[in-house]
């Protein structure tokens, strides 16, 4: 399997943006060590940039030369030619999760390239006529690129694709967020580029999915729940290496009540406003039991009912889940 072939390195990073991080690497081609993580399969759905995690297999596989390759019977007048991908130059080889793509040199009337062919195993052969080619492999966000020129010859390419992989996680504490209650987006650079691409390359990434992308840095926006509990971190991904990467919310569940009695039944078709000290509106709702999730810090809340205005502060401590009582009295 790909992640077979991924080193592991465990991350942890914590409110604020700016945090320490605790990383431990394994050998590449060295025994595989179990993920610190559970392996969770993922259920989010952005598309050809996640991979659902498998368990770690035996180490990777040395990178087989090219001229190892065994090629198929080619008919008259077609031309072999074998591809395989790596990490990086000297560096182990690609064992799955690839998408292969070969294309016309040329564009058509529209200005596109033609696609010629398409395979998904490790190192598959194709067999074209002679002519002028682009050879394209992804490896989830990751890709690389090589134009070929086919005589009569059998040719053999081998194209690097420097990518690594990264598997996120929230916690509150010691407590890991379960799944469906915290998004992960993933931008490109530091969050303290101001050059930073706005638009993320990878959005609503759910707790135990893969991301495979480009060596490289970047910056991780974890949303826990739809209140104001947002960490930004930066996590740098090493080609042919599998970070887990671990962000610490400082935040609680509160669910709110308007009763007419502390300890009382809660006042159905409640509206709802959660503010800031300052005035600046957090969360607006509808309802009897209204339950979000609040970053650590003091807040106002406003509950109307029947045109009537009722209104406390509050203050939500890291991990102390728990219920806000508003009274009409």
């Amino acid at each position: 399997m790909m992640l077979a072939a991924l080193g592991l390195a465990a991350l942890t990073l914590s409110a604020p943006s700016v945090a320490q991080a605790q990383t431990q690497t394994h050998s590449l081609v060295g025994p595989q060590s179990t993920a610190s993580v559970p392996l969770v399969p993922g259920t989010g759905s952005p598309g050809a940039t996640i991979i659902t995690p498998t368990p770690l297999g035996p180490p990777a596989a040395p990178m087989v030369p090219p001229t190892a390759q065994t090629l198929p019977a080619v008919p008259a007048g077609r031309v072999a030619l074998a591809v395989t991908a790596r990490y990086g130059r000297d560096a182990a080889a690609i064992s799955g999760g690839l998408i292969w793509r070969v294309y016309a040199a040329k564009p058509d009337a529209t200005g596109l390239f033609p696609l010629i062919k398409e395979d998904r195993s490790a190192t598959p052969t194709f067999v074209l006529p002679p002519g002028s080619y682009v050879v394209h492999a992804s490896l989830g966000l990751a890709s690389a690129a090589k134009s070929v020129q086919l005589r009569s010859d059998a040719v053999r390419e081998v194209l690097d694709i420097p990518a690594g992989g990264v598997r996120l996680e929230g916690r509150v504490g010691d407590v890991r967020i379960p799944p469906g209650q915290i998004v992960f987006d993933i931008f490109k650079g530091s969050q303290f580029d101001t050059r930073q691409q706005r638009r993320p390359i990878a959005q609503n990434v759910m707790t135990g999915d893969v991301v495979l992308l480009p060596e490289g840095t970047y910056n991780i926006v974890s949303n826990y729940g739809e209140g104001n509990s947002v960490v930004r971190s930066d996590v740098h991904v090493d080609a042919a290496k599998l970070t887990d990467v671990v962000v610490t919310h400082r935040a609680a569940v509160i669910t709110l009540k308007l009763v007419n009695n502390s300890g009382g039944e809660a006042l159905a078709n409640t509206q709802w406003t959660v503010l800031t000290p300052g005035g600046d509106i957090i969360k607006e709702s509808i309802g009897a039991f209204p339950r979000l999730v609040l970053a650590e810090g003091d807040y106002h809340v406003i509950a109307r009912n029947e045109g009537r205005s009722f209104q406390r502060d509050f203050k939500v401590i890291t991990g102390v889940d728990g219920e806000v009582e508003v009274s009409t009295r």
